[in-house]
């Protein structure tokens, strides 16, 4: 198995959604490499920060991946410039490889068709509504949810997002995974031992 996992990065990417995630799954041995619409093109997040994407989507293949991780970002409400990367969400959910989805990115899945017959969350219920998908009725209403191969989250659940991808692919398990997320969600001075015994 593949121990790569891929970030999308695109302008107006949304800066906090992704931090927990990809620094833990990095410290657990992971390797984040960025993917974007064009490799030799930087990206400028919504916080101005200018990032140099490692591959193009194009170059992007399932088999060399264990994760796909799309955030939000204002563009996926924009226009269809973000289509192909949920697109790609397909390509990897169809290879069985998981994809975590947060916030605006959600709504990309929702367009593509990928939440239509599964549970799944997002900001609110009548966000993904406007999109007119037809996933209502599997809308969750909860900080994160994980069916399967699919995570999605909502904007103000970075923490929640990243508990549901560090589960997933085992970076922390039981007990450890339960420390790790009350220390970072509730700042539990416990859990800080717990997570390093």
């Amino acid at each position: 198995m593949s121990r790569t996992v891929h970030l999308a990065v695109y302008d107006t990417l949304a800066d906090w959604e992704t931090g927990h995630a990809t620094a833990w799954l990095a410290r657990s041995g992971f390797t984040v490499r960025t993917v974007g619409p064009v490799a030799d093109k930087p990206v400028t997040t919504v916080g101005g920060t200018r990032i140099l994407p490692d591959l193009s989507l194009e170059d992007l293949r399932p088999e060399e991946s264990a994760l796909l991780i799309l955030p939000g970002a204002d563009l996926w409400d924009t226009g269809d410039d973000l289509a192909p990367f949920a697109a790609a969400a397909r390509r990897f959910l169809d290879a069985g490889v998981p994809v975590a989805a947060i916030c605006g990115a959600t709504a990309g899945l929702a367009r593509e068709g990928l939440l239509d017959d599964r549970p799944h969350t997002s900001a609110v219920s009548f966000y993904l509504a406007a999109t007119g998908y037809r996933g209502g009725e599997h809308y969750v209403d909860a900080d994160a949810v994980t069916d399967g191969d699919l995570i999605t989250a909502g904007p103000t659940e970075p923490v929640a997002f990243a508990r549901e991808v560090l589960g997933r692919m085992g970076a922390f398990e039981g007990a450890k995974l339960d420390a790790w997320y009350r220390l970072f969600h509730d700042s539990d001075p416990a859990a800080y031992e717990e997570l390093n015994a």
